[in-house]
């Protein structure tokens, strides 16, 4: 057995929230064990090397850098001590029907974009980034920082004065519509939240505030990939003392007194003051809890509205692409069905919207000389059945030949490394329930005080961290989170 000392916790996980937790546990003189069950750290954020290809698994987009910032800020570090970071321009590339539009990181550029394909949206954009950006400022500095665990801490002036500003109740695409007539603008403005959260009528107007993370913050590329990101992180906690088990499961948590005695994985049995689960929380709950000290029961998990879970490709061509950029997004198709397909009625979809991420196109190390490395990303429903490599080699095959007849070029005869990823693979590798690759959707009934508790209702030694808890999916939440969960231990069990 191996014993703690006083003050001690143990994090479950070392994803981005797992490993913001350990670090801030740590910075306050805690005793930090983190047990993962993977090879490395990272979670869904792992990296995959083969081929002398080196893929992110998961995250590529890398917005809101301010909030990465203040991260290794309260360290006193700053990121660039781990990693290097470069702007992307143009930020992204969104293919249509007819064509492609590249969305320049220069503002007066996109404003003049904008204006090109409906008069007048270039003022209406300026509009619509002022109330984004009160949400900003409101939500990431403030309200994201709040547990989540009474009503009352929402009851300050400046938030009940600025409840309608922030517009919870209104929908998203409402919100969007009020400014945008033209349906590629209103598209442009839309997919944060449907690659990430939920359908944009279903989605708070509150979200605005991810348009301005993407106009205003830009997107970025750390070199190395989003695993520099990873290793920062864990690099830092490694400074700070923190201990890490890796290739180790948590398969029991004993309880006695409403109190965790143990914690028992596959290869020993640990004791701590606190334990922190950055595991899936419906794993933590129904797999590795007593049932009488569940907060939440079966039928509440399933009931729980879904953020998406992926099909993956990682793909390596012997070629270099003459006619692509780094982040593209293929809107080639009905926007609405696939939505619907994700959210409303569950299925592989028919024609499927898609990204793609050709990261060697900013990093030649992420390939040999004169070879791509490719990305490709499906957001399908999380729980669906059926994940076999007949129907993964189906959706690549239709999605290679829609990025070929954009491009004007061959992709599927020039692959030389090739390997998926979705449901199935999600729920093996990370205990994700349904599969889920974002957590939870970003809807009404699902912000603050409605997600699942980051403080156990039932045992007094349990905390909850990550994208099922407070504040919510997507990496810059994640650090968050980390944050949020470490103040309620201190505060807690002080």
């Amino acid at each position: 057995m191996s014993e703690l000392k006083d003050k001690s916790v143990i994090v479950i996980g070392s994803g981005f929230a797992g490993l913001s937790a350990a670090s801030f546990m740590a910075k306050e003189g805690w005793q930090v064990t983190v047990i993962e069950k993977n090879e490395t750290p990272g979670g869904r954020a792992r990296q995959w090397k083969a081929d002398g290809f080196t893929f992110d698994m998961g995250p590529s987009f890398y917005w809101m850098p301010d909030v990465f910032e203040r991260y290794f800020n309260q360290f006193g570090k700053t990121v660039d001590e781990y990693y290097a970071l470069k702007r992307l321009d143009p930020s992204y590339r969104i293919y249509w029907k007819d064509g492609h539009t590249d969305l320049p990181a220069d503002y007066s550029a996109l404003k003049n974009l904008f204006e090109s394909i409906e008069a007048g949206s270039g003022e209406q954009l300026d509009k619509y980034l002022k109330g984004a950006a009160y949400k900003y400022d409101l939500g990431i500095n403030k309200l994201v920082h709040k547990p989540g665990l009474s009503v009352t801490e929402f009851a300050d002036w400046e938030t009940v004065s600025g409840v309608f500003k922030l517009q919870v109740f209104s929908s998203i695409k409402k919100h969007i519509a009020k400014y945008f007539k033209n349906e590629k603008l209103r598209q442009i403005m839309e997919f944060p939240v449907l690659f990430l959260g939920a359908l944009p009528e279903d989605t708070p107007a509150l979200y605005s505030l991810m348009n301005y993370a993407d106009i205003k913050g830009g997107t970025w590329y750390p070199d190395g990939g989003m695993y520099a990101v990873v290793n920062g992180m864990y690099q830092l906690a490694v400074e700070l003392g923190v201990n890490f088990q890796f290739s180790e499961a948590v398969n029991e948590l004993i309880v006695e007194n409403a109190g965790i005695k143990k914690v028992v994985t596959n290869k020993s049995t640990y004791t701590a003051d606190a334990i922190i689960s950055g595991a899936d929380y419906e794993f933590t709950e129904q797999s590795l809890l007593p049932l009488a000290y569940r907060s939440y029961s079966e039928k509440y998990w399933k009931e729980r509205v879904m953020a998406p879970s992926c099909l993956l490709y990682y793909i390596g061509l012997n070629k270099k692409l003459k006619n692509t950029i780094h982040h593209s997004l293929f809107f080639d198709v009905a926007f609405d069905q696939h939505g619907q397909e994700i959210y409303k009625d569950p299925k592989w979809p028919g024609e499927p919207l898609f990204y793609a991420s050709v990261s060697s196109i900013t990093d030649v190390n992420v390939a040999p000389a004169g070879y791509e490395n490719i990305v490709l990303l499906i957001p399908v429903a999380a729980g669906l059945e059926g994940d076999t490599e007949e129907l993964r080699e189906k959706y690549f095959k239709k999605i290679a030949t829609r990025m070929e007849q954009h491009l004007g070029e061959s992709i599927i005869d020039s692959v030389v490394y090739k390997k998926s990823y979705s449901v199935t693979d999600f729920v093996s590798d990370y205990n994700s329930f349904k599969g889920n690759a974002y957590g939870l959707a970003n809807t009404l009934r699902q912000t603050a005080i409605f997600r699942p508790a980051c403080k156990s209702k039932k045992v007094k030694n349990l905390f909850y961290t990550g994208q099922l808890t407070v504040p919510g999916p997507g990496v810059p939440p994640s650090l968050i989170s980390g944050e949020v969960v470490a103040k309620q231990v201190i505060k807690t069990l002080k």
